[in-house]
């Protein structure tokens, strides 16, 4: 063998392998690739937003799925989804707007769950200066009131059928200075000093604790209890994982984060406040 036949040979040894790494290395990235991260968008009333977030950073911890969250209100929400043809879940922040969802098929009727209730109470300022104790005193001289806009926001609805089953809305009309747009802004007129007291739900107390106190209404007044449900998205493309999150939200592990926020993770608790309340089935129809 002569030189140049060596070289050539050698030339060839050399080539073979680096083909053969290239190639080796080549499908051991692609077989070692790593999988695109799963994620789930939902759609998600404002007015619970901190539950959300630590739900969201302890569900991704849990299952290694990346929870998107858009908090808002329920209803320009529910616009968003239906416009865009998007979200994996939706959870408004009461019951008619789930209903609502249900019939313009923008939640699967079938996969409804609800997560924690609501109680109707007095919100009053810090110490309670005006010495408010009764649905009452809120149609007393003086009062200043302000409830959420009962055509447009569920808590205000509620405030509204309150006073009427109690036979006390025109009287406490009067004295109703704000109708607020919003379960926040309802919550808000109190740290910002607008009224005296507010008709709302229980747990905005809990939101302003150095702002507010909580007047409980007699158990027997309160008609009606509210509460949070949520539904599968009918776009959803990760129904499964849409379904394990909203059971997720519902498990022993959220139920302290939904009491650190003042929420009531079962219907017993609320109950205790309001033993012959009403609570709304969800309906499709």
């Amino acid at each position: 063998m002569n030189k140049q036949t060596l070289l050539i040979l050698t030339a060839g040894i050399v080539i073979g392998i680096l083909i053969g790494t290239i190639s080796a290395a080549s499908s051991n990235l692609y077989f070692n690739k790593p999988q695109q991260e799963k994620v789930i968008v939902v759609f998600a009333g404002a007015a619970a937003a901190p539950v959300y977030r630590e739900a969201a950073t302890m569900f991704e911890s849990k299952y290694g799925v990346k929870v998107e969250l858009r908090l808002g209100g329920s209803g320009s929400l529910l616009s968003a989804m239906e416009i865009a043809k998007t979200g994996d879940v939706y959870i408004p922040g009461s019951p008619e707007y789930i209903q609502k969802a249900i019939k313009l098929g923008i939640v699967e009727p079938d996969y409804v769950k609800k997560m924690a209730y609501l109680v109707p109470a007095i919100i009053v300022q810090k110490g309670n200066p005006k010495n408010i104790s009764s649905l009452e005193d809120l149609a007393k001289p003086g009062i200043s009131v302000g409830i959420a806009d009962p055509e447009s926001v569920c808590v205000g609805l509620y405030a509204k059928e309150l006073l009427e089953k109690n036979g006390l809305w025109e009287e406490v009309k009067k004295n109703i200075v704000v109708y607020a747009q919003s379960c926040e802004a309802t919550a808000s007129l109190i740290p910002t000093r607008s009224v005296d007291a507010i008709i709302g739900w229980h747990v905005f107390k809990a939101w302003y604790p150095d702002k507010a106190d909580i007047v409980w209404i007699e158990p027997s007044k309160i008609p009606k209890i509210g509460y949070i449900a949520g539904g599968v998205s009918t776009f959803s493309k990760e129904k499964e994982l849409a379904e394990k999150f909203l059971e997720f939200l519902q498990s022993e592990e959220m139920a302290d984060i939904w009491g650190k926020y003042g929420y009531y993770s079962s219907v017993q608790e609320a109950m205790i406040h309001a033993p012959n309340a009403e609570i709304e089935d969800i309906e499709a129809d």
